[in-house]
């Protein structure tokens, strides 16, 4: 068994540390300073709660987990351990990794749930600040976290339900450590795991990428006017609203396709993950026993799935795409529109090519990479 840090303490971040450690890994879980409720609070307990039962909806994995450490003192959470987890928003990301950096050490593995090019951008920032050191550093980008989970209190949380697997990439400058890593991510993960062949299939993969910011994007009135009380997969999925999903998830795929990748469908991937058979995306929001346990719907434009995956997989979609000289009018009008609910031009303030270490290249530039 491993000692694991967790950087993160929110929904994905409390659920990583409790089945971690119930799986009989020692954890310590992280948070800034800033956000030390969910830390006081299992400091206090000394560990975490699942919840059997929420809303009168079964829950799984129920019980108790003991966290070893629970701390707002970074550099007590990095030498803790050399695996590090960032279970956090893809905007905190970058923040956290500079508040790590200090205490970064040769042969550490950082595994970003989910990614979203973050292995691409941290390794940009480490080349940056470290430019002739740190060359054995490793990033796993995964394309979404084990589960579907929820924080109902301080230190308590409800598991709805848990992926069949994880697909991620490993991105490192040693390829000799390839084999090692996935072996110790086998150890590490509570699911089995796929390995996909660099970052930026991880980014494409991410099954929020359609559903999540254009279905969100087309029901924002009744999001915001009834303040999110009701199921978001079931009540905001119709089959107009799935047909333009899988229209915007052809492009995702042409994208693909054009740096010489074959990627799932959004369908493929949601019924590998969970298990499922439907025939279509409609079928798949309105049957899937996991998404409609509870009422969960976003109640503004500041939600994640606006905020998180608009810019951080609809941006760096649209500008592959610009370089691969593919036109996509859905991803592009759901940026301009998110962008106009938020006051914020997601284009350039999103996860750009040159943010992910791509400044000035050509389509060449990103197939050379990705074949190496």
């Amino acid at each position: 068994m491993s000692k694991i840090t967790i950087i993160g303490a929110g929904n994905g971040g409390l659920t990583a540390a409790y089945h971690l450690s119930r799986n009989g890994h020692e954890i310590c879980i992280y948070d800034s300073p800033k956000f030390a409720v969910q830390i006081e609070a299992v400091a206090n307990n000394g560990g975490i709660k699942a919840l059997e039962e929420e809303h009168g909806a079964k829950m799984i994995l129920a019980g108790f987990s003991k966290i070893s450490i629970s701390t707002t003192d970074i550099k007590k959470a990095m030498e803790f351990s050399d695996i590090c987890i960032m279970v956090c928003p893809s905007f905190a990301q970058e923040l956290l990794f500079n508040d790590m950096l200090p205490y970064i050490r040769d042969d550490m593995r950082i595994i970003i749930m989910p990614g979203n090019y973050g292995g691409l951008v941290l390794n940009r920032i480490l080349k940056e600040k470290f430019p002739d050191t740190m060359n054995n550093i490793s990033f796993i980008d995964s394309i979404t976290i084990p589960w579907a989970c929820r924080i109902v209190s301080p230190g308590v949380i409800t598991i709805m339900g848990l992926k069949e697997f994880l697909p991620l990439s490993i991105f490192t400058n040693n390829n000799d450590n390839k084999k090692k890593i996935e072996d110790e991510l086998k150890d590490i993960m509570p699911i089995p795991i796929e390995i996909l062949n660099n970052p930026i299939v991880a980014g494409l993969e991410n099954i929020n990428f359609g559903g999540h910011p254009l279905l969100t994007t087309l029901n924002m009135g009744i999001l915001e006017n009834f303040n999110g009380e009701f199921n978001y997969y079931k009540d905001c999925c119709s089959i107009a609203t799935s047909k333009a999903a899988s229209k915007m998830d052809l492009e995702r795929l042409e994208i693909g396709k054009a740096l010489g990748i074959k990627l799932r469908t959004e369908l493929e991937a949601m019924n590998a993950l969970y298990a499922l058979n439907e025939i279509s995306v409609y079928d798949f929001n309105r049957k899937s026993e996991t998404h409609g346990k509870i009422n969960n719907a976003p109640n503004s434009s500041k939600a994640r799935y606006i905020t998180e995956d608009v810019p951080y997989l609809l941006v760096p979609a649209y500008h592959l795409a610009k370089i691969c000289d593919i036109k996509v009018p859905i991803i592009e009008s759901c940026i301009h529109i998110a962008s106009a609910y938020n006051d914020e031009d997601y284009f350039s303030t999103g996860r750009t090519l040159e943010k992910m270490g791509f400044k000035n290249c050509t389509k060449e530039h990103i197939i050379n990479f990705l074949n190496k």
